[in-house]
């Protein structure tokens, strides 16, 4: 996101975490363990101390993983001007709370404006200038039309929302069905499973979320089905790679060493099962999923007893939720 900005011509300070890879990107122009391959502007700053970085800057985004939200926003919070844009391309649900991340922003920087960004979006292929399209959210719709601006160019564009809740579930949910939809590779399954998967998904996504008080529509657009598309078949997608890893027999913990680097649908899968539970949604792959992840349980029988769960008319749940919809 920073190089896009920069080749728009925008200054950039980007805040770097650790030490060595701060001298590495100096060294070498390029970040080479996540982005290789895609140079650094002369016009991105580089930091390592957070409050040099986003002292009275009017736009903060913020692309931190998801559990490092809330600690980052409380370090930024004192150093944040009245009214600045703070912009989350974070996506998941804060664990053991459960809330969306732009509540935790907001609860950490309220004097700010909160803004998020979503849908099918690739770090190595925005990086490469590959045609993207987002949505950008906000409560206030100033705000979101700003973002809009600031980010649009020739290779991504941006769409506003007005539905927060829907654009910061869809984005969050997606992991779970990629992680899910990865293991169904890792066992040998084929693209007839996996659609099942992506498409039964995208219902219990859109259940979950209207019962947050998201709309239906959301989840019909980039936000919803267009990043659970890209995140269940790209190889790109830490969550689907993971997912074929734990298919193939090894743990969690090995699989996510392997992967070596965040991968959000382990935590949003705790997070989505106990909303699940307390509003009373039905989500059978989430379920699923919970009890491959943390209670052991062996993944060659999941899909076996997702198929045979009680016979259903699948109109019938399009037909409840569009009814629900127009009430």
């Amino acid at each position: 996101m920073a190089v896009l900005l920069a080749r728009k011509n925008y200054r950039v300070n980007l805040w770097v975490y650790l030490k060595e890879q701060y001298e590495d990107m100096i060294r070498k122009g390029e970040n080479r363990t996540y982005l290789p391959g895609v140079g650094i502007p002369s016009n991105i700053n580089l930091f390592l101390d957070l409050k040099d970085a986003v002292a009275g800057q009017q736009v903060i985004l913020l692309a931190v993983p998801s559990q490092a939200v809330r600690e980052t926003a409380r370090k930024i919070s004192p150093y944040t001007d009245k009214n600045a844009v703070v912009i989350n391309a974070a996506k998941g649900l804060e664990e053991n709370t459960n809330k969306r991340l732009s509540q935790v922003i907001a609860e950490e920087i309220p004097h700010s404006r909160v803004a998020v960004l979503s849908g099918p979006s690739h770090a190595e292929e925005v990086g490469s200038r590959i045609p993207t399209t987002v949505v950008c959210s906000s409560e206030d719709q100033e705000t979101a039309e700003l973002v809009q601006d600031i980010f649009m160019s020739p290779d991504f564009r941006v769409y506003t929302n007005p539905d927060l809740i829907g654009v910061e579930i869809g984005g969050a949910l997606k992991n779970i069905i990629a992680l899910a939809a990865g293991i169904s590779d890792g066992l040998g399954y084929g693209d007839n499973t996996k659609a099942a998967l992506m498409t039964r998904g995208a219902f219990e996504i859109a259940r979950l979320g209207q019962a947050m008080g998201g709309s239906i529509l959301t989840f019909a657009g980039l936000a919803g089905i267009g990043d659970l598309i890209v995140t269940c078949t790209s190889m790109h997608s830490r969550n689907r790679r993971t997912g074929i890893l734990i298919g193939q027999g090894k743990p969690l913990e090995e699989a996510l060493q392997e992967v070596n680097m965040v991968v959000e649908g382990v935590t949003t899968c705790k997070a989505a099962y106990e909303l699940a539970r307390s509003l009373k949604v039905e989500m059978p792959i989430t379920v699923q999923l919970h009890q491959v992840l943390f209670e052991g349980k062996d993944p060659s029988l999941t899909v076996r007893e997702l198929m045979l769960r009680d016979k259903t008319q699948e109109s019938e749940f399009l037909a409840d939720d569009l009814h629900n919809q127009w009430l």
